[in-house]
């Protein structure tokens, strides 16, 4: 026990436990993405499909929803005292900057990360627990979800959210091998194309649904 809460006491610990509930989420998100994308194959289909999770795959559902909490929780906490330590540890900035390789991803990862919580508070709010809806039928999914995107302020919110998203997977896919000691550090990884692709099968197929309602795709 006490090996344990040295390891996560120390960054090493931290980074690792990042990369760990990273990959957990990452995942989530492609496995919530498809069933999503089920839409596109009518209301019966994806109603059906929710029906299953709170029915005979109920359970399942909920002790994926405990690991993802739990996941979301340590991720926050260690990023949060990631970097607290990191300005104790230089608390005056360097009069000049030395040119280091970063992203787009990697530069905007802290207020990208404050707008996926934002916006993951308000999706539940939104779909889940349907007290931000302005049509919310309980078990009619695609009824919720036509209605829901029907605001056009509703979908610029989402589309700019999962731009954050995308980026934070792209960061966080590459990053998270690199912090579990699977990849070593580098300017330019080999696993980043990869990383890219996941990055953006995510964000597109996540982003395509309330742009398909907006232009009537979906109905």
């Amino acid at each position: 026990m006490n090996r344990l809460l040295a390891f996560w006491r120390s960054t090493l610990g931290k980074k690792v436990v990042m990369g760990v509930t990273g990959l957990i989420m990452i995942l989530w998100l492609v496995l919530h993405m498809a069933g999503n994308l089920q839409a596109f194959a009518g209301a019966e289909k994806l109603n059906g499909y929710a029906a299953l999770l709170h029915g005979p795959a109920h359970e399942l559902l909920l002790l994926s929803r405990v690991i993802l909490l739990a996941a979301l929780i340590l991720h926050v906490v260690a990023a949060t005292q990631l970097t607290v330590m990191s300005r104790k540890a230089r608390p005056v900035q360097y009069a000049r900057k030395v040119p280091q390789a970063s992203t787009v991803a990697s530069q905007t990862l802290r207020w990208g990360g404050v707008l996926i919580l934002v916006f993951l508070v308000y999706h539940l709010s939104h779909f889940t627990w349907g007290t931000a809806h302005p049509d919310f039928v309980e078990g009619n999914v695609y009824h919720n979800l036509v209605a829901g995107f029907r605001d056009p302020l509703i979908v610029v919110f989402y589309l700019i959210a999962l731009i954050a998203v995308g980026l934070h997977v792209y960061h966080g896919a590459w990053a998270s091998l690199r912090s579990l000691g699977v990849a070593r550090p580098s300017p330019n990884p080999r696993h980043r194309p990869i990383a890219l692709v996941i990055a953006l099968i995510v964000w597109l197929g996540m982003s395509v649904i309330p742009v398909a309602v907006w232009f009537g795709w979906l109905k």
